[in-house]
């Protein structure tokens, strides 16, 4: 089965007084059509850096993406426009995203009329009025501006917005992190929607497990510009392997007294992503951690049932057979 993007080895890289910034470091994901790929980490592991770069709003420093068959990173600007309509994107603060200037009917019909999709007005309103039954967003606000509407509503907007030229992959960054908890249920219950609907592809970028749990097929586990660890969704919350990875999920809250997870605490510093060592980047946290560790980087490693781990000792910590 063809995969619907296909990423290796991208390496995103800035230039800095100190020297050369890792953000993204040798990432290679599939989607497939119809599924969602999560992605998480930390503030500053390179997550959305690494879906921006995807949809070439910022260059590849080297590696491939090729979306639906095609080599995109080989393209020309021109050549790119070209397929840019199913690549789309929904940000995460609608309210810096929105153009204030304009009301939501001029926000929806921007792509459209960019496009040239429709040739009278009369289509291209109806479009708009389309779409924004789609994403749940009632007609009487069609001439109202962003600074009007809540947080919710707003990023429904942005919603229409990815989905008016009918794309195939859409790069979610923390489409749901700005908002309440009510809000962010029914935002990602609207995704889900119309991901089923339309048959639309997910990479879904967010910090926080429980959202990525709701709405993932697999999950890939960002630190310092590297996926440490990539599995089924499933899979990861019955079967965590990699210490980072055991220590985000002691994090999420259980509203239980009785149930309580233990808290794992990192200590020690944070490696920095500029000049990086070819150490393990999360030795210096983990209580694993041994002389290997800090003298080689660990590579992605399948440990059976579709399960990569990038752990020098990932067999040994969690009793796996092939030690």
């Amino acid at each position: 089965m063809s995969h619907l993007l296909e990423v290796k080895s991208l390496k995103k890289y800035y230039h800095t007084n100190r020297g050369l910034l890792h953000a993204v470091d040798d990432v290679s994901v599939t989607i497939d059509k119809g599924k969602t790929l999560g992605v998480v980490g930390e503030s500053g592991c390179g997550k959305s850096t690494l879906g921006k770069t995807i949809l070439r709003l910022v260059a590849a420093t080297s590696g491939t993406v090729v979306f639906d068959g095609q080599e995109t990173t080989g393209m020309s600007d021109k050549e790119f426009t070209a397929i840019r309509p199913q690549l789309q994107m929904i940000f995460q603060d609608p309210m810096s995203s929105l153009n204030p200037r304009m009301n939501v009917r001029q926000q929806i019909a921007e792509p459209l009329s960019i496009y040239k999709v429709f040739n009278d007005k009369q289509s291209l309103e109806r479009k708009i009025y389309e779409l924004m039954d789609t994403v749940g967003l009632a007609r009487r606000y069609a001439n109202v501006y962003p600074h009007e509407l809540d947080g919710g509503r707003r990023q429904r907007i942005g919603i229409a917005k990815a989905l008016a030229l009918n794309p195939k992959l859409i790069v979610c960054d923390e489409p749901v992190s700005a908002l309440d908890v009510l809000i962010q249920a029914q935002i990602l219950n609207l995704l889900q929607d119309l991901q089923k609907d339309h048959g639309l592809s997910y990479m879904f970028i967010t910090h926080n497990l429980s959202v990525v749990k709701h709405i993932s097929d697999e999950i890939c586990v960002m630190y310092l510009g590297q996926i440490i660890e990539r599995c089924p969704t499933k899979e990861l919350f019955h079967k965590t392997l990699h210490p980072y990875t055991k220590a985000l999920l002691s994090a999420i809250p259980i509203p239980s007294l009785k149930n309580r997870r233990e808290r794992i605490i990192l200590r020690g510093e944070i490696t920095s992503p500029i000049n990086p060592k070819d150490t393990c980047r999360f030795a210096p946290r983990c209580i694993y951690s041994k002389e290997k560790c800090r003298s080689c980087s660990p590579q992605l490693e399948n440990v059976g049932g579709g399960h990569w781990v990038a752990c020098h000792f990932v067999r040994e910590i969690n009793g796996l057979k092939g030690l």
